[in-house]
C-alpha cells in the first residue's frame, strides 16, 4: 500500500538518526511522576504509593497489571525520584547467578557510595521458587529495594514469602482520555517525539489510536510512530487521518489470558450479568470470551450451573435449555455452536430468578457440618430395619409410615425430619410462585 511506503525525505531521516532508531514508546517513557499517564488510583496526590515514593519510604513493591500500563516505567521513575541506582532483570532470561551478581553490585555501591539500588525484575512470576527465594534474605537486610512486575495475579503466581514482604499495587489499563494527551505530547515534543516534523494529526485519528490501543500506551505510541514514519508528505505536511490511523494499528486484540485473571474476571462478569438480568452485558462478555478463544465447553458448563443456581425453580425450563445448548454445541461445533450458547444466555438473563434450591442445600449442608448428624426417623426406615426394631421391643405405632397416596390430595402430614427443620423457602418469582402456594398449604397442615 502506498501509505506504508517510507519516503526518503531529509527532515525525517535527520530525526531518525538523532534517536539512533530508538522506538517512540521508549523515547517518550515518563521521567517524573507528573508525566505518568493514568494510575491516579495509586499515584494521585495523597495516595499511599505516591507518598511512599516522595518520602523515599518504601522497601519492596510488586506492580501487577496488563501489558503497556507502565510497570517498568514506574519502576524507572521511582529510582530516578529517589536517587537510586536502577538494575533490571527479566524473569524469562535471568538465572540465580545473575540475581546474585546484581545483589553483590548493589552491596558494593551501598558500602562504598552509600547509594541504594532498585532491583527491578520484570515478569517475576516466571522465576521459579528457588530463584524467588534467593531474594528473600537480601530484602530482609535492605541490600536492594526490590520492585517486581507481573501480568499475573501475584497472590497466585508469586511465592507467598515474597508477596508478604512487598506492597502489591495493581495498575489498570489506561483510559482513552489518558492516552490522548500522551499521543499529543509525542507529536509536539521536539526532543523525544516528532515535534520537528510537520505532522497534522486529525482528532478522530488520534482518538481511534487511543481507543484501539485497548489501554496499552506502548501499543498506541507504536501505532502513531508507524503512521508518521510511513505516510508520505502532502504539500509539505504528514497528514494522519482516520484511514491512516486504521491501517497503522493492528486489529484490536482482546486482552484475555486462558488461565489468569482475565479468564476468571470475564466469566465472573458473564455469570453476574445473567444473574442481574442484563442480556446485553451477558452477550458482550460471551462474545469477548469466544473472540479470545475461550473453550466453549467451559462456557456451556457455567451456563448449566447458572440455570440451576440463579434461575432454579422460578423457571425450570432454563435448565433444559442450558443442557440443550451444551448438547447442541457438541453436535454443531464452532462457529455455529456459538448460536445455541447465545440462545441459552439470553433465555437465562431474561428468565425470572430464584436461588432458593441452592440456598436451601447450603443451609442443610451447614447444619450437617456444624451439628450432630440426624438419624433417620423410625417410621421412614426400611421394612427390614423396622422389623428388627419391633423384635427389640420398639413401639410399633411410632414406626407406622403413612403412605401419601392413600390420602386426599396425595398428602398427609407426618415428620420427615426430627425437630421440624425448614431449609427451603420458595420465592414468589415466576413459576416458583405456584410452588410457594402449594408448600404454604402443606406446611399449614403440619401446624394443625
Amino acid at each position: 500500500m502506498d501509505s506504508l511506503f517510507i519516503p526518503d525525505d531529509e527532515p525525517r531521516s535527520e530525526l531518525m538518526s538523532s534517536h539512533d532508531g530508538e522506538p517512540l514508546a521508549a523515547r517518550m517513557r515518563p521521567r517524573t511522576l507528573e508525566e505518568i499517564s493514568g494510575q491516579k488510583h495509586i499515584l494521585a496526590e495523597g495516595k499511599l504509593l505516591r507518598r511512599a515514593i516522595v518520602a523515599d519510604r518504601f522497601t519492596s513493591l510488586i506492580f501487577y497489571g496488563p501489558p503497556g500500563t507502565g510497570k517498568t516505567t514506574l519502576a524507572n521513575v521511582i529510582a530516578r525520584t529517589t536517587g537510586s541506582r536502577f538494575e533490571s532483570l527479566n524473569g524469562v532470561e535471568s538465572n540465580v547467578a545473575e540475581i546474585r551478581a546484581k545483589i553483590e553490585a548493589a552491596r558494593t555501591y551501598q558500602t562504598l557510595r552509600d547509594q541504594t539500588t532498585v532491583l527491578f525484575i520484570d515478569e517475576i512470576h516466571r522465576f521459579n521458587k528457588a530463584q524467588q527465594d534467593v531474594l528473600l534474605p537480601h530484602l530482609e537486610r535492605g541490600t536492594v529495594r526490590f520492585i517486581g512486575a507481573t501480568t499475573h495475579n501475584p497472590y497466585f503466581y508469586v511465592n507467598s514469602p515474597l508477596v508478604s514482604r512487598s506492597q502489591v499495587f495493581q495498575l489498570e489499563p489506561l483510559a482513552t482520555d489518558d492516552l490522548l494527551p500522551l499521543l499529543e505530547r509525542a507529536i509536539q515534543d521536539k526532543e523525544r517525539g516528532f515535534g520537528k516534523l510537520p505532522v497534522d494529526a486529525h482528532p478522530e485519528a488520534m482518538r481511534h489510536l487511543a481507543e484501539k490501543a485497548d489501554g496499552d500506551a506502548r501499543k498506541a505510541l507504536t501505532a502513531l510512530e508507524l503512521a508518521i514514519l510511513t505516510t508520505p508528505p502532502v504539500d509539505g505536511k504528514i497528514i494522519i487521518d482516520l484511514a491512516i490511523a486504521g491501517e497503522s494499528i493492528q486489529k484490536k486484540a482482546v486482552l484475555y489470558d486462558s488461565d489468569g485473571d482475565q479468564h476468571y474476571d470475564t466469566i465472573s462478569a458473564f455469570i453476574k450479568s445473567i444473574r442481574g438480568s442484563d442480556p446485553d452485558a451477558a452477550l458482550y462478555w460471551l462474545a469477548k470470551m469466544l473472540h479470545a478463544g475461550e473453550d466453549p465447553r467451559f462456557i456451556a458448563r457455567r451456563i448449566v450451573i447458572s440455570a440451576s443456581e440463579d434461575i432454579g425453580l422460578a423457571d425450570s425450563s432454563s435448565l433444559q435449555i442450558a443442557i440443550a445448548a451444551q448438547q447442541a454445541f457438541e453436535f454443531l461445533g464452532m462457529p455455529e455452536g456459538r448460536i445455541p450458547l447465545a440462545h441459552a444466555t439470553v433465555h437465562l438473563a431474561t428468565a425470572p430468578k430464584s436461588n432458593s434450591a441452592y440456598a436451601a442445600l447450603g443451609a442443610a449442608q451447614a447444619d450437617i457440618e456444624k451439628g450432630t448428624t440426624l438419624q433417620v426417623p423410625e417410621h421412614l426406615r426400611t421394612e427390614f430395619r423396622k422389623k428388627l426394631a419391633e423384635e427389640s421391643g420398639a413401639d410399633k405405632a411410632a414406626m407406622q409410615y403413612l403412605y401419601s397416596h392413600d390420602y386426599e390430595g396425595n398428602f398427609t402430614p407426618q415428620a420427615y425430619l426430627p425437630e421440624g427443620r425448614t431449609y427451603y423457602e420458595p420465592s414468589a418469582n415466576g413459576m416458583e410462585k405456584r410452588i410457594k402456594e402449594r408448600l404454604d398449604h402443606w406446611r399449614k397442615q403440619f401446624e394443625k
